[in-house]
């Protein structure tokens, strides 16, 4: 029998953090019943905002019995070296998208799964909203035919907000700037409605007035091992839009989100838009299919506290993660190169062979 609601903790108390808590208070599957900062004054903001108890010191937080994993929402170099103390007190492991800020630490984080016997879930959420699910039963079901392209953007405005005091202005902790921080959540959905990538090319420019290290424009081309194509693009200067279009020999579909519900993702379904345009007919004919209402970030917590219960992890794996962090790398190498491409096992492979 598995015994819900799974207690677990939280450890790195920002803005993500509080995100999550409030999706967590929507489930039945999981609360979160502790939580931890380095900054006393963020445990106390903490506690008060969510009514969640903050321990004094990690080892307080990892020696409490009660806790069967710990999500992370510490800044992407941290994942390694928290997840690692996490799995060594033989909890399970959550942490927040990428699964870390270079491939090493994200195979590295891999292997504790065998190493203590525990799961590591990566919250790529993306693939859990509706109109990505829809998406992917009409793909399988055929009704669009034999699937050939897909293009997917991602952008918001960030790049015109960076101060030198924010980590995402540096090159060696936010790498591609939108291409390792926005980029990765639609690697991961393409990975998903297209199954293997094989090989990638990108370009990418700096624009933006701040002077940040960080590129903020990014265009990767992917090519999947079933031959299909398809494109991901990343602004990081212009107003917020997360959309997804595929295109097969019967029909294609179009989902596009309104960027200022990102954080409420049960509101998504009110403004966000699904079409499917069949066979010869024009744009005027395409089919809007009505969104159910969904939580990507309650979705997601749940499947970790599933791994919590079973020890294992259904789709949202270190794998996967590390793919979405392979193809940033392919592409980070591809801009190297003058947009050479560059093929996903190699690097995977090189990458290893590090280790």
């Amino acid at each position: 029998m598995r015994n819900y609601p799974i207690k677990v903790g939280i450890v790195g108390l920002g803005r993500w953090a509080k995100v999550l808590t409030r999706a967590a208070a929507n489930s039945n599957r999981i609360k979160i019943v502790a939580a931890f900062s380095r900054s006393e004054e963020k445990r106390a903001a903490f506690a008060q905002e969510t009514g969640v108890p903050a321990a004094p010191d990690m080892q307080t937080l990892l020696a409490n019995p009660e806790l069967k994993g710990v999500i992370l929402t510490v800044p992407n170099e941290q994942h390694l070296p928290m997840a690692e103390q996490v799995a060594k007190s033989g909890k399970h492991v959550y942490t927040e998208k990428p699964i870390a800020n270079t491939l090493e630490d994200g195979l590295r984080i891999a292997a504790l799964e065998q190493k203590y016997g525990v799961s590591v879930t990566v919250g790529h959420s993306a693939r859990l909203m509706a109109g990505i699910r829809i998406i992917k039963e009409k793909i399988d079901q055929g009704e669009l035919g034999r699937v050939a392209f897909m293009e997917a953007n991602f952008s918001n405005e960030r790049a015109l907000e960076l101060t030198p005091k924010t980590w995402r202005w540096y090159k060696d902790k936010a790498p591609g700037g939108p291409l390792s921080q926005l980029a990765i959540h639609q690697f991961d959905v393409l990975h998903y409605l297209g199954g293997e990538i094989a090989e990638v090319s990108s370009m990418a420019s700096k624009l933006s007035p701040v002077g940040a290290e960080v590129d903020d424009q990014s265009m990767t081309l992917l090519k999947f091992a079933d031959g299909k194509v398809g494109y991901v693009g990343s602004c990081w200067t212009s107003p917020g839009i997360f959309a997804v279009r595929v295109f097969g020999s019967k029909g294609l579909m179009h989902y596009e989100i309104d960027f200022g519900t990102w954080d409420t993702p049960d509101k998504l379904h009110t403004t966000s838009t699904l079409y499917i345009q069949r066979g010869k007919n024009g744009y005027a004919k395409r089919e809007e299919i009505k969104l159910p209402p969904s939580d990507m970030f309650c979705a997601e917590l749940d499947m970790f506290a599933e791994s919590c219960a079973t020890g294992h992890v259904r789709e949202l794996t270190a794998h996967n993660g590390n793919v979405a962090v392979a193809v940033v790398y392919a592409a980070l190498r591809s801009i190297e190169r003058s947009g050479h491409a560059m093929k996903i096992a190699d690097i995977i492979r090189e990458t290893k062979a590090k280790i």
